[in-house]
């Protein structure tokens, strides 16, 4: 079964013309990006009405850009925020460990890295996300979009 990213990008690669909206139930950054990145021209949530999703692909057909609310308040917010450095694949993959609620040494073993490196890691991970402890990075990166929610 595909998801609405992949929907999109099998239905822009068959009708290359053919753009509309997705309709799904993730609303982070990420996801929001992935979906427009595959080609569409809106993202809804799955708890518009009828008539909203109606009005939408009437609008995606004009060629409008149609918008969850929820979608376009993420938007702005992250325009507002300021830039930061990317997290690089370790850096992520540590955060990822973090959120499952390994320790420091646990993560060691898991990506066959030293405590140390571990440490210096997360330290990167709290300068780019501008917080200060393990739990905040991981709801910052949640917020942003860069982790998946559970």
């Amino acid at each position: 079964m595909l998801d609405g990213v992949a929907t999109t990008t099998e239905i822009v690669a068959r009708h290359p013309r053919t753009r509309g909206p997705i309709l799904t139930t993730y609303d982070t950054d990420a996801d929001i990006e992935r979906g427009v990145e595959a080609g569409a021209i809106g993202y809804l949530l799955k708890d518009t009405t009828r008539e909203q999703l109606v009005d939408a692909i009437h609008a995606a057909a004009r060629g409008e850009t149609v918008l969850a609310p929820r979608g376009a308040e993420k938007l702005v917010a992250r325009m507002r925020r300021p830039v930061h450095d990317p997290l690089t694949d370790r850096e992520t993959a540590v955060l990822d460990a973090v959120a499952d609620g390994l320790t420091n040494a646990e993560i060691g073993r898991r990506l066959m890295i030293a405590e140390a490196t571990v440490k210096t890691h997360l330290l990167r991970l709290f300068a780019k996300l501008d917080v200060n402890d393990r739990t905040r990075a991981v709801v910052v990166a949640l917020e942003r979009g860069l982790l998946r929610q559970p």
